[in-house]
Parts: structure tokens; sequence; C-alpha cells
């Protein structure tokens, strides 16, 4: 018999969202502070999210920089789903993504105190490049803290794919 985490994992399915699907507000919520920071970007980018018994519980969004670059945007997981491998998921659907449509390099950012994140983005194979200065502070009209840290900058990684 297959353990409940086996089935779990063999349940889900990342598909992108239809153009007359909802936007999951919700999960996007989870990894960014305002709707109107996220509809700054999310027009302009594919949205990818997983199911698990036709329940979504996670996304990513996709946007094209140029003819070269892709980057991952406000990849999140429900709290109740996440140390499960998910995020990881996540990263792996939008890496192939990526190749499979000839990109180059694929990018991400994450808070300058955000060290889980930062960690995890390393180990996924991405290498930090560069720093957008004073990002949380010019683009929210609230401090945002994480941690205990008021996030200042925007660290950005990339991958070459």
């Amino acid at each position: 018999m297959k353990s409940t985490k086996m089935q779990n994992k063999e349940n889900r399915k990342i598909r992108q969202i239809g153009k007359d699907e909802k936007i999951p507000y919700n999960l996007l919520l989870l990894a960014d502070e305002t709707i109107e920071a996220i509809n700054k970007y999310i027009f302009s980018s594919e949205i990818y999210v997983l199911e698990q018994n036709r329940t979504i519980i996670a996304l990513y969004a996709l946007q094209v920089l140029n003819g070269d670059e892709i980057e991952i945007k406000n990849p999140a997981v429900a709290t109740g789903h996440q140390g499960q491998g998910i995020g990881k998921q996540l990263l792996d659907d939008a890496v192939e993504r990526a190749k499979s449509r000839g990109f180059k390099r694929i990018i991400i950012g994450t808070g300058d105190a955000s060290t889980m994140f930062l960690q995890f983005y390393q180990k996924q194979e991405f290498e930090i490049f560069g720093v957008k200065k004073d990002f949380f502070v010019d683009n929210y009209s609230k401090p945002i803290y994480e941690g205990g840290i008021r996030l200042r900058d925007m660290v950005m990684l990339k991958r070459e794919l």
C-alpha cells in the first residue's frame, strides 16, 4: 500500500490557468503583500497552478523579459501544504517550461532578509547576480518585515539553462 504522501504527489498536476478563470489572489497574496503590487505584473504573465485532487494548492507566474530571459514571479504554496517538496516541484516545472521554449536563463527575485528562500533557490542551482536597491521601500506603501528584519532590497538570482 502506498503512503498518503506518495498518493498526494501522484494526484498533483500543474497547468496554466485559462483566460476565463479567476486569478487566485488568495495564494498570490502569500508571496506578495498587496493586490496592487501583484497587478503590476500578473496581467503580463502566464499563471501556472498546481492542483492536488482538483484543488489549487500552489502556483507561480512566468513573465517573459526578452528573447533570452524569463522570470518566475510569486511562487506560493498554501500554508497547509508547505514543506512537502511542492516549491521544488514548481521551480522544476518552471525551469522545464523555460528550457522547452528556448530561453537561455531563468530569473527569480526575493527579499534581502529572506534567507530561507535565498538558500532554497541556491540549492536549486540559482546564483545571485544582482540587487534591486530599495525595491521594497519604493514599491510598497508600508514596510514589510521578514523574521523581524525590514525588507529593503530585492536579491536577484538566475539559473542558466
